[in-house]
């Protein structure tokens, strides 16, 4: 990746931390135009003394993009509708007529706990999309409904692992995808596989949408033995062939074992069924720069290639030990997007 340069990061809501956002997409993928720009969700949070406190006061919250720049338009759901104590990721598309918006999204922990504890769910809800004065916004929400549950069997239902951020376990961050070939509808997200023996057991999860109800699939991808965290995949339809992307931190290979760099990480398929192939042979599509080796993190490949992400934190060389180091060093803000060119089995920075 480009090295980022920390003196030129700009945040585009001052006061608050911004990391994993995605665009309203339409139903085929691709960046929806609303109003002039696009509209965004992202995880936000206060700005904190420490900043990995942010994930357990993060809300989702909704920016319009134009020409001009970010605007913000405030929490998406309003205070007390998402059953978690705070909101994780997810992905969100507009109907066909523009008129209304769906969004799923990870509830984690549940509403009003004392103590912050690491339960997933993933759940979806509606609303009407409004345009007035040229600035798009939400009607009330539909309530939230849980998509699909973890089994317990195939994808782990006990989310603490070690506590510690990169060890806890997933079942989180759903993509919303329709196979163009035949239709279908699926969910893809952050698992953990429930049978392995190894605390690195992440895997790619995957569900299924049958007569109007999601259904668990098994694992595209699994990492067992290997890593402990595919984060925020996402598939991408392009030239007739399936890709499936994700976000890993070298902190959460297995030791001793190979570890791969901070970057996207990717495979490809020629059908929802796989068999799915490592791009450019490891799966590494690219790291961040060896002397910012945690710049930025949670990309997302959109439809027509471009990628966006979050500046992490930039001018670092490895992972700040003192909370008030990584402050100073944490972006939480969106990053400049880069081009991804994709050929086959290959996969570069255009």
């Amino acid at each position: 990746m480009p090295l980022i340069d920390r003196t030129a990061v700009v945040p585009i809501l001052p006061g608050f931390d911004l990391w994993d956002y995605w665009p309203v997409q339409e139903l085929d993928g691709r960046t929806a135009r609303i109003a002039g720009g696009t509209l965004h969700m992202l995880l936000s949070a206060p700005i904190l003394p420490d900043p990995d406190a942010r994930h357990a006061l993060a809300r989702l919250r909704l920016m319009h993009q134009t020409v001009a720049g970010w605007r913000d338009l405030g929490p998406v759901l309003p205070e007390g509708l998402a059953p978690g104590s705070r909101e994780w990721s997810g992905s969100a598309t507009v109907s066909a007529a523009h008129d209304r918006i769906t969004l799923y999204f990870t509830a984690a922990g549940h509403r009003g706990e004392a103590e912050v504890t690491f339960v997933q769910r993933l759940f979806e809800c509606s609303a009407a999309l409004t345009i007035t004065g040229g600035l798009p916004g939400l009607g009330e929400w539909t309530a939230p409904v849980e998509s699909v549950v973890a089994d317990g069997a195939v994808y782990t239902r006990d989310m603490a692992g070690g506590g510690a951020i990169g060890t806890i376990k997933a079942f989180r961050d759903p993509a919303w995808f329709r196979d163009p070939a035949e239709g279908a509808e699926y969910l893809v997200f952050a698992a953990s596989l429930a049978a392995s023996t190894s605390p690195w057991n992440g895997a790619v999860g995957l569900a299924r949408r049958e007569h109007g109800h999601w259904m668990l699939c098994p694992p595209p991808i699994t990492a067992d033995g290997l890593n402990n965290e595919l984060e925020r995949p996402h598939i991408v339809y392009h030239g007739g062939l399936y890709y499936c992307f994700w976000s890993t931190q070298r902190k959460v290979f297995a030791k001793p074992g190979p570890a791969g760099p901070n970057g996207l990480y990717g495979m490809v398929a020629e059908a929802m069924t796989g068999p799915w192939r490592p791009l450019n042979e490891t799966g590494l599509v690219f790291a961040n720069p060896a002397e910012a080796p945690i710049q930025a993190y949670s990309w997302q490949v959109l439809h027509d290639l471009s990628v966006i992400s979050f500046v992490d934190r930039p001018g670092l060389a490895g992972e700040p030990v003192e909370a008030d180091l990584a402050r100073r060093h944490f972006g939480g803000t969106p990053a400049q997007p880069v081009q991804l060119a994709l050929s086959g089995t290959s996969a570069r920075l255009a």
